[in-house]
């Protein structure tokens, strides 16, 4: 690519705008992940997690939770009773059935 700019259209500037951009933002990620390893590597020589030192734990993964509900209309349609009431859940309730009709 030519050193001028001035000699670009303006689809190529915003095109090597573009490319500039998701450089800098690849260069930035690639310095921390390597600070990350870094200091990683400098507590595990150390004795210790990164976790241990900075008091930041990693979130567990939470086991499924079996569904407790099905859709009279469509039973593989479920919820686990969990978080917002879906529509079908709903419609059930206003139509004068209760939890333990939709139970599975």
């Amino acid at each position: 690519m030519t050193d001028n700019l001035d000699v670009l259209s303006l689809p190529e500037l915003k095109d090597l705008r573009s490319r500039v951009e998701r450089a800098i933002n690849s260069y930035e990620e690639r310095k921390k992940h390597e600070a990350l390893v870094e200091l990683e590597e400098t507590a595990r020589k150390m004795g210790y997690s990164l976790a241990d030192l900075t008091g930041v734990h990693v979130a567990r993964k939470r086991k499924a939770v079996e569904p407790k509900y099905a859709n009279p209309a469509d039973p593989s349609d479920t919820w686990t009773g969990r978080g917002r009431k879906p529509r079908w859940v709903v419609e059930a309730l206003e139509s004068g059935k209760t939890m333990e009709d939709i139970s599975i």
